[in-house]
């Protein structure tokens, strides 16, 4: 695995191209996602200059690729190709990758599942080829201006390349304040968007082309449901899809919450491994922990269980090199969270698989139920933003004879799930060197289910019926009471306690990066009344803290508005 960095420069712009020494940077920024020997490719020539950092450089081919992630159908795809004619003298997924690509071209991407973003340079085409996965798993940040390109699996890299001055893009910032995320193709870094999730992009001669090979099929007209009992048919799915996960040469654990989406995938585990590690976190002060739920399953099932009894000030002792981690601002707290599990996990494991994305594709909120609205909405305090805050808007996709429900699902799969959800699951995961995977997330598992009728998803105020009723038959009618809560940490308190010194020192006087996003007089009055216990302010002042946090490790002062 390795990660993504690197830049092309087409023949206006090559007489000018960056130092090498840059790339070696570039490359420093990833070394949770280098595993293992990293080189740098520099390919110079009349119509191009291009340097990435290159996990194989097959001289007879002329074709150099990095590859973050995991090709979880790597077996399958060996065998015909090698029925084909290619050999293989390893058994890694970035050569799989390599003769993939040498066969179907572009094509490999509709070839490939898993959780993926590459990189590939066609020394003969003079060609880069770029591909993130299906759902957006894997991250790839791009910087293109006058017909040079650079690219990086996150952020923090990519600002090290020459051409990238990672000035703030205000805009996205406002985005971020409404919304706790920024949508893609934005980001907070101006000039540097996300490729799309399920899209490639092709550089050749200093023009860039990116192309859609895959969309959420709840962005288009429904199709014919299969003919069959649908509840079997989504378990006889998904167990195809949770054994893939399982399959990939390392020790697997599960990320086990006390919801149906976990519970399915440690049920179906079970049929293919009588041994299974889970892992659950939880606060010994709160009420509605979902240890108690979580271990209940993991008994059920004979699970070797492992339990994260989290303090409040373990969770918030390090928190500005995590928002580091995250390469953006913290939107929820849980996430530190997250990290600290992952963190514990990665000590047993390399691999966890997570019940992330069971919501978004099928219909596990309460909203779902109602269908009021696509678009997030946050009330904001009055008077305290001197920069336009606006949700992101609602993408539609061909959906004119879609249904509510569909049109919500899609606008959460392309949104929420890829650029807030994945992303910081991902993030976290990485950097406490555990790779996450997430079958609800499988192509696969997302068109059956966006072929079946509304009421399998959602059935009155019931959420996600079909995977209820599959658990009911995974745990052969054992009453575990499964309750999904989420983790819960007591801001309130901490910003009064623990966290006030962090809090004033961040936001208030003229050291604040981003002051100049808001009005200074009602952040004070706002600190002032949340220190004084005479107004909660929790959630605000929890967003600018982290965008503040944000902002310093990037060393970006707001600009004056």
């Amino acid at each position: 695995m390795c990660g993504l960095a690197g830049w092309a420069i087409g023949s206006t712009t090559a007489g000018r191209a960056p130092d090498v020494s840059a790339l070696g940077s570039m490359i420093e920024a990833l070394p949770h996602r280098n595993s293992g020997e990293i080189s740098g490719l520099v390919d110079t020539g009349p119509r191009r200059a291009v340097a990435l950092a290159a996990e194989i450089n097959d001289a007879p081919s002329g074709i150099s690729l990095s590859f973050d992630g995991a090709l979880l159908n790597a077996a399958e795809l060996r065998a015909e190709l090698a029925k084909r004619g290619h050999a293989f003298e390893g058994d890694g997924d970035a050569e799989v990758l390599l003769r993939a690509y040498q066969h179907w071209d572009k094509e490999v991407v509709k070839r490939l599942r898993g959780p993926f973003a590459f990189a590939v340079w066609d020394a003969g085409k003079e060609r880069l080829l770029l591909a993130r996965d299906h759902f957006g798993q894997k991250p790839l940040y791009l910087h293109e201006a006058g017909g040079a390109l650079a690219f990086a699996s996150e952020l923090r890299a990519l600002v090290r390349a020459p051409m990238v001055k990672g000035e703030v893009d205000v805009g996205a910032v406002g985005e971020y304040l409404a919304a706790g995320y920024v949508r893609s193709p934005r980001t907070l870094v101006k000039g540097v968007t996300k490729l799309p999730p399920g899209s490639y992009a092709m550089w050749q001669f200093g023009k860039l082309r990116t192309v859609r090979y895959w969309q959420p099929p709840d962005g288009q007209e429904s199709h014919a449901p299969e003919a069959g009992d649908p509840v079997e048919a989504f378990i006889e799915k998904l167990d195809e899809t949770v054994h893939l996960h399982m399959s990939h040469g390392a020790p697997v654990g599960v990320l086990l919450s006390g919801g149906y989406d976990s519970a399915a995938i440690v049920a179906l585990m079970k049929r293919h491994s009588e041994r299974i590690a889970t892992f659950s976190a939880g606060f010994a002060e709160d009420k509605r922990s979902e240890l108690a739920a979580a271990a209940r399953v993991a008994a059920h099932f004979g699970a070797e269980h492992h339990e994260v009894v989290l303090a409040r000030r373990d969770v918030l002792a390090d928190l500005p090199r995590l928002v580091a981690s995250r390469d953006a601002p913290f939107s929820r707290p849980a996430d530190v969270a997250l990290h600290l599990l992952a963190r514990h996990a990665a000590r047993s494991v390399k691999v966890a698989l997570s019940g992330d994305g069971g919501d978004e594709i099928l219909g596990g909120y309460r909203r779902h139920t109602f269908l009021r609205t696509l678009a997030p909405k946050q009330v904001k305090p009055h008077g305290l933003f001197v920069i336009p805050i606006e949700a992101p808007q609602a993408i539609a996709g061909d959906q004119d004879e879609n249904s509510s429900l569909r049109k919500v699902l899609y606008y959460e799969q392309t949104g929420w799930l890829p650029d807030n959800l994945l992303e910081r699951s991902e993030r976290m995961t990485t950097a406490a060197a555990l790779s996450l995977r997430t079958p609800f997330v499988d192509p696969r598992i997302a068109e059956y289910v966006s072929g079946l009728p509304d009421a399998a998803r959602v059935r009155g105020l019931s959420t996600k019926w079909i995977l209820r009723q599959a658990d009911a038959r995974l745990m052969n009618g054992a009453a575990l009471k499964l309750r999904k809560a989420g983790f819960h940490i007591p801001l309130a308190d901490l910003m009064r306690g623990e966290l006030r010194d962090l809090v004033a020192g961040h936001l208030g006087g003229q050291d604040c990066l981003t002051r100049a996003y808001y009005e200074g007089k009602v952040l004070d009055r706002m600190l002032d009344e949340h220190f004084a216990s005479k107004r909660n302010h929790e959630n605000t002042l929890w967003t600018l803290l982290n965008l503040e946090i944000w902002h310093r490790n990037h060393s970006a002062r707001a600009p004056r508005t």
